[in-house]
């Protein structure tokens, strides 16, 4: 690559190969969703991937929910409520169809207002669980 353009994008925080760390920093994502849940608010993967310091991509959304899915196992095993519950869709404030198929206590369509009182009633409880730890 040019030094020239090479100067560019790391002035302007860009690179040929970003740096991702933060999407896969729990603590981070984390901290960020426990305080979420104290607000008694969900994020969506835009915003939570910008308070990272990222764009909304769709491979980073995805990388995004790798993380999300060791944060709830971890917090399982700790007797915590899920966090991943919290990230929702833009669309329709609803988790991405991969948080659904983890899901066994549901049965319907991810999308529709089925699904929506059941993620209301979850993220309900992480906030309760939340607002007391």
């Amino acid at each position: 690559m040019d030094r020239a353009l090479g100067e560019f994008l790391a002035d302007n925080g860009l690179s040929e190969t970003p740096d991702l760390s933060a999407i896969h920093d729990t603590e981070r994502v984390r901290a960020l969703l426990v305080e979420a849940a104290r607000e008694r608010r969900a994020m969506s993967y835009s915003e939570i991937l910008g308070r990272l310091g990222f764009r909304f991509t769709r491979p980073k959304m995805r990388a995004l929910c790798k993380t999300l899915d060791t944060l709830d196992a971890e917090g399982k095993a700790r007797s915590e409520a899920p966090l991943a519950v919290l990230v929702v869709r833009e669309s329709d404030g609803l988790p991405g169809q991969g948080w659904w198929i983890s899901r066994r206590d549901f049965k319907g369509e991810w999308t529709g207002a089925k699904a929506k009182r059941y993620v209301e009633k979850l993220q309900a409880e992480t906030y309760d669980f939340w607002a007391s730890h």
